[in-house]
């Protein structure tokens, strides 16, 4: 069973599944962290049903994107949702390994993006129907960034979305992989420690400082949504 879902006040529509991983805020976050050059192609690896690359599509209309998924089930509603945005001619979903996959296609993009799964096998309880695959790593962090840098041009961004816990073994990798390092703390309310980590970096550049921003904040005290994801929601940039 699936659901038909809106974002972006209704102007991009997901198809996704009733039941398992559906996407929200950090798909948003992600959309919104990402910019290209026109004309360029984007990839995101581990695409799930479209949460982020179906608005990262609306929002950068001028480019070409292609989804990436373990999951037959899933890339067909991805498929199905690009196909009622009208983005079919624009937006390629893909199933496939990312590490395999990739190995076709080295030094295409122009930007790679991806919000990996959260946890190594055996470090929480098993998830629900239909979300391990999201959930749990099939591809380890360091391997899924190693396939995102193997896909981007030289010097072309990597975006990636994660448990702020993750942000050493993020860095490591990245270090290894980019320069001009960028990361954006994301907390869910003032003075809350951070949840999760927005991480950027540009494939090949020389080593240097890391830039660590102040903390995008997506709550207010009383729960509501703050101004900076309130414009998230509207489809909004990120300004990093």
């Amino acid at each position: 069973m699936t659901t038909e879902d809106t974002v972006y006040q209704g102007r991009v529509h997901l198809v996704q599944p009733e039941q398992g991983f559906r996407a929200g805020t950090d798909s948003l976050l992600l959309a919104a962290a990402l910019s290209c050059r026109p004309g360029g192609e984007a990839l995101e690896i581990g695409c799930g049903c479209g949460g982020a690359l179906l608005p990262a599509a609306y929002r950068m209309d001028d480019v070409r994107m292609t989804g990436l998924d373990l999951d037959m089930t899933i890339t067909d509603l991805a498929r199905t949702g690009a196909d009622r945005n009208g983005f079919a001619g624009r937006v390629t979903v893909e199933t496939g390994e990312a590490s395999e996959w990739v190995r076709a296609h080295e030094n295409r993009f122009d930007l790679v993006f991806a919000n990996p799964p959260y946890f190594e096998p055996g470090r929480i309880s098993a998830p629900g129907e239909g979300k391990a695959d999201a959930y749990i790593e099939t591809l380890d962090l360091a391997g899924w960034i190693k396939a995102m840098a193997f896909a981007a041009k030289p010097r072309a961004p990597l975006v990636m979305i994660h448990r702020a816990a993750e942000l050493a073994r993020i860095l490591t990798t990245f270090d290894r992989q980019t320069g001009e390092i960028t990361v954006l703390p994301i907390a869910s309310k003032p003075g809350e420690e951070a949840r999760r980590v927005l991480v950027r970096g540009r494939k090949g550049l020389k080593r240097g400082p890391v830039r660590l921003l102040a903390p995008l904040v997506t709550h207010l005290p009383d729960g509501s949504a703050s101004p900076a994801l309130e414009a998230i929601r509207r489809g909004e940039p990120i300004d990093w």
